[in-house]
């Protein structure tokens, strides 16, 4: 975890409190001063996972960058008194990295999905961004890391797109970070169903309203379940705020 940046602390899980723009410089200069570093983008559910397991909140707290990545990490900070500027979507944040692999001339590799979804991904990112190089790709159907690491580490790559799923993603990126040889490894879970257009984002509108998380249960009514984890943390964060209760973000 990188403490130069300002933070907040929602339920002992550190979120870098900075924007869009912010995040980009911070991950560019890591890149061009060839740092490495592993980042994590909490929403309800993964924040609320790290306020109850241990194991999880160090994973979360050791990373270089963690933004705030939904809807109810932002209120929730609103609650406890300590504001974020803004929402930073990880899929957004990722994509938007691409520019400045293609400006210093570096190389993406993208793990995760089901077969053939990360090529899809990689052939539209690469029209989409000229000059973008793709190192390599491999589905998240293995079973021992060293099915994936040598590749990847053979590839050159200096940045990694994991989309493993929350919390696997998080804790392989931790242990595999050095073994890879990528400056950047950044968890963005299903982003990769997206830039490979087996997924869709919710329309701009329900984004800019705070309501991305509605969209989906509209498109999935079977997500009412998962859905209603959302107003929970957020009475979770009240009744934190009413009685005081202090969290630790010590790793």
């Amino acid at each position: 975890m990188d403490n130069s940046l300002p933070a907040v602390n929602i339920m002992g899980v550190r979120i870098h409190n900075v924007t869009m723009q912010e995040a980009l410089a911070h991950l560019s200069g890591m890149l061009s001063r060839g740092e490495r570093g592993y980042v994590v983008t909490p929403n309800a559910e993964i924040v609320y996972l790290g306020r109850r397991d241990e194991a999880a909140r160090e994973v979360l707290n050791g990373a270089a960058l963690s933004v705030p990545d939904g809807i109810g990490v932002v209120r929730a900070a609103s609650v406890y008194g300590t504001p974020v500027r803004e929402k930073v979507a990880g899929v957004e944040l990722a994509e938007n990295l691409l520019p400045e692999l293609v400006a210093q001339e570096k190389s993406l590799y993208i793990l995760g999905a089901k077969p053939g979804v990360a090529e899809r991904a990689a052939k539209n990112l690469t029209q989409k961004y000229p000059g973008l190089k793709i190192a390599g790709v491999h589905d998240g159907y293995f079973k021992e890391d060293a099915e994936v690491l040598p590749g990847i580490r053979e590839s050159g790559a200096a940045v990694c797109f994991v989309c493993l799923g929350c919390p696997k993603q998080e804790f392989w990126m931790r242990k595999n970070l050095e073994a890879s040889g990528c400056c950047l490894m950044l968890g963005v879970g299903g982003s990769v169903d997206i830039y490979a257009g087996e997924a869709q984002r919710a329309p701009k509108i329900f984004i800019r309203l705070g309501l991305e998380w509605f969209y989906r249960l509209l498109r999935q009514p079977s997500r009412i379940g998962r859905m209603m984890s959302l107003p929970k943390f957020l009475l979770l964060a009240m009744g934190d705020r009413i009685t005081g209760k202090k969290w630790s973000d010590e790793k």
